[in-house]
């Protein structure tokens, strides 16, 4: 696997959300053809189609009807600014501007333009598209779509964006030790007031935008771009959170869905405690297929059965927990950073060998690889973190998830852990709600959605994916109205262009052709 691979498996993510995890928040019918317009492979940077007003109120028009100016970028690329209302519920309050980037599709004659979201919330779209786009979308949609990269509002080239630390203040957020002892009330305040002052920073920094920082407001500003592409349906292709991006948009205009494949699906009726029990549950099973591949290596620091490496897993984490590791660079390696690189690890099969060297590394005393697993976690190279995901990543679940767990609730999902997922329970704090510290307030209800009348919407589940469970897969697929599940049988986050022959044959069927997958499809 290459580095860019790696962080790209890295960032198609979408971790805990409104809990602690490691001291922070991780958190149909029959296709008919579709009008597309008449996208040019062959036009110059500038040139564009009309965009699409129909059906659009007047506030509205002047995004809508906006004539986007395409200048040149990455060698063969174009890209541009798109503006969206800042606050959708008051259009003429002001305005944000959308960083997005195009790739002309490679064979010469485009089916249309096909949005990509790889997730987060808080991951660049623009960089994905620009650095990794076969990987992103693979060589035949590559070869027959536009495809479209976007960073949603607040995250990273879109402005403003949102900003919270300078890398100093980062580093010591995400990696100090905590000071007092884990599970207490003590530790809890610690980690709260520790959250609270980085929202601060947040609010403080970030131009007021925090307000205007939710899905909903993203997946509308994903008909803006749709529009001013000249589309009249919106062809997307989401990873991870980018399903729930991509479902909330076919609720509000189920309309004008076209295409749409929704790969490592979260359930949007899911409460941030839902997500963290299924995720704790979910790496737990994801670590227990790892250690069946580590006892097999030469160089697996551990011996004997699955449960017996579960359980020195379990000692080694108390251990560094207890006894931190001093890094070359003066971080102290405890018990949360490992569990960072080691989720780090589990998104992709290709990490293993990484985590084997890891944690070998962790047993002679050594953090170094360890810690590169975490950084590639935050995307932080060299002391640097090179975008604003992990703060972006905050701003949309706190507003994206109503708080109020119950104690009772709250106890019931820690005996849950402990039960079924021994080895992560002690570090995966859910009685920690940080989102009830962050300095705006969400007034949502996490609910179902249906999208009644859309076309065919596929949703690709992995059986083993830690990161997105497959239990959401089919959850989402049963919501949707004209849901459609695809099964990729396996390890690792999501399904779509990882090797499976089978899932890709039905993706790239159904955006090419229109060919709709058998729901139930089981790709081994």
């Amino acid at each position: 696997m290459t580095a860019t691979r790696a962080k790209l498996a890295r960032r198609l993510v979408t971790v805990v959300v409104g809990v602690a995890v490691a001291s922070l928040s991780l958190s149909a019918c029959l296709f008919s053809p579709i009008d597309y317009g008449k996208p040019s492979s062959s036009a110059a940077p500038g040139a564009s189609t009309a965009p699409d007003t129909s059906g659009v109120s007047e506030e509205l028009k002047p995004f809508y009807g906006q004539t986007v100016q395409w200048h040149a970028c990455n060698n063969g690329d174009e890209c541009a600014d798109v503006s969206v209302p800042l606050d959708w519920n008051d259009p003429a309050k002001g305005t944000m501007q959308l960083a997005v980037i195009r790739h002309r599709a490679t064979g010469g004659s485009p089916k249309g333009a096909l949005l990509v979201n790889p997730g987060g919330p808080g991951a660049s779209g623009v960089e994905l598209v620009r650095d990794s786009v076969e990987f992103a979308v693979g060589s035949e949609l590559e070869k027959n779509y536009d495809v479209i990269g976007f960073d949603p509002r607040g995250v990273g080239e879109s402005t403003p964006a949102v900003k919270c630390y300078d890398a100093s203040q980062m580093d010591s957020f995400l990696f100090d030790l905590p000071t007092q002892k884990r599970g207490t009330q003590a530790w809890v305040d610690e980690e709260l007031s520790n959250f609270n002052k980085f929202g601060d920073a947040c609010q403080q920094n970030s131009d007021g935008v925090l307000p205007d920082i939710n899905t909903e407001f993203a997946a509308r500003d994903m008909d803006v771009i749709r529009a001013v592409l000249g589309q009249k349906k919106l062809d997307y292709l989401g990873y991870s959170y980018g399903t729930f991006l991509g479902a909330t948009y076919a609720g509000l205009y189920p309309d004008r869905v076209g295409h749409m494949v929704l790969d490592g699906a979260l359930d949007p009726a899911a409460s941030s405690l839902d997500v963290s029990v299924a995720q704790g549950l979910g790496f737990e099973s994801s670590l227990k297929s790892y250690m069946a591949y580590c006892l097999k290596q030469k160089a697996c620091p551990f011996s004997g059965t699955v449960d017996d490496a579960m359980s020195d897993l379990a000692a080694m984490l108390a251990q560094v927990d207890a006894d931190p590791l001093h890094n070359s660079d003066g971080r102290e390696l405890g018990a949360d950073s490992l569990v960072t690189a080691i989720v780090s690890a589990l998104y992709s099969q290709d990490s293993w060998p990484y985590l084997t060297q890891a944690l070998e590394g962790v047993s002679n005393g050594d953090p170094a690889t360890a810690f590169q697993l975490a950084d590639f976690y935050y995307n932080r190279v060299g002391g640097t973190y090179q975008d604003n995901s992990y703060e972006a990543f905050n701003a949309y679940n706190c507003m994206d998830y109503p708080g109020g767990a119950t104690a009772a609730q709250i106890t019931a999902a820690k005996q849950t852990l402990e039960q079924k997922a021994p080895t992560i329970a002690p570090y995966w704090g859910v009685q920690l709600d940080s989102c009830s510290v962050w300095p705006v307030k969400a007034d949502v209800t996490r609910q179902q959605i249906h999208a009644p009348g859309a076309a065919p919407i596929v949703v690709v589940g992995t059986t083993n994916d830690p990161a997105t469970p497959y239990a959401w897969a089919k959850s989402l697929a049963s919501q949707l109205d004209s849901g459609v599940l695809v099964t990729r049988v396996g390890e690792g986050h999501t399904g779509f262009n990882k090797g499976n022959t089978c899932v890709d044959d039905a993706v790239n069927g159904y955006f090419l052709d229109g060919t709709v997958p058998k729901d139930g499809l089981v790709c081994k």
